[in-house]
């Protein structure tokens, strides 16, 4: 028993190591594709898109709430799927406490970013730069320059606090579905906390971006709201069979039985 116990402490002092190894790795890859995703979407979220018009459809003409409105989304809805399927990865393998960190840290990059964009807006440019867009139409580069980023305070505002309620829920749900189902069913811990996470995501930009801080109607926001929200749900179900693989992989990667452990 006494050399057993030797044999399995010297494999445990060669594998252990590893298997952390693998792990850092991991979430340090899941980390950038989460951050990078994150912060983007911030930025591409000014953009208010016809999805009818991108595709060549008719208008929708949908009515809700005594209105017609047509499928008008904002442009940050590309990428959030994704990053709400990174949160479950990362979830999966790293516990809350690793979408937390990875929140926190997103939220502090987009402060940076958002700093760092106000700042080249307030730089004069130069003459030649500034009238370059004329033979595309832009009368001055300056000015397209900062429509297209000077995202207003309250947009930022409500981008984070969106975004960091949301991250913090998701994380929340699907730990508690992950351990009220005994580690099973993927696809109902990933679904449900989506299915919250996401309605308050969808919301809490365009209330305090739009209509706290800005002249749209209540009935404007909850409409494009509506859009995103069962755009972003549709997206949660078509991206399922890649949440699976991906889990596959990962558990190749680190190893089926040590792969749900807490974050290092």
């Amino acid at each position: 028993m006494h050399i057993f116990d030797n044999v399995q402490n010297h494999i445990n002092s060669i594998v252990n190591p590893l298997l952390t190894q693998r792990r850092n790795q991991l979430f340090s890859i899941l980390g950038f594709f989460f951050l990078t995703n994150a912060i983007v979407a911030e930025f591409i979220g000014a953009k208010i898109f016809s999805l009818e018009k991108t595709f060549g459809f008719k208008p929708a003409g949908i009515s809700l709430l005594g209105d017609t409105f047509n499928l008008d989304m904002t442009a940050g809805v590309l990428l959030w799927p994704f990053v709400f399927i990174l949160t479950d990865i990362i979830n999966e393998y790293f516990g809350p406490k690793g979408v937390k960190r990875l929140s926190y840290i997103a939220v502090i990059m987009l402060v940076y970013s958002f700093i760092m964009v106000r700042i080249s807006m307030s730089l004069e440019g130069a003459d030649f730069w500034i009238f370059s867009g004329k033979n595309s139409g832009i009368s001055n580069m300056k000015n397209a320059f900062d429509s297209v980023f000077g995202q207003g305070l309250m947009i930022i505002l409500g981008s984070l606090v969106a975004f960091l309620i949301g991250q913090i829920v998701d994380a929340f749900i699907f730990a508690q579905i992950k351990k009220k189902s005994n580690n099973r069913f993927i696809w109902m811990r990933a679904t449900g906390s989506t299915v919250v996470s996401q309605f308050i995501d969808s919301y809490v930009v365009l209330v305090v971006a739009f209509y706290l801080g800005g002249d749209y109607s209540l009935k404007w926001v909850l409409q494009v709201g509506t859009i995103n929200y069962v755009y972003k749900l549709v997206m949660a179900v078509i991206l399922l069979p890649l949440l699976y693989f991906l889990h596959g992989v990962i558990d190749r990667y680190l190893g089926k039985p040590d792969s749900t452990g807490e974050i290092i």
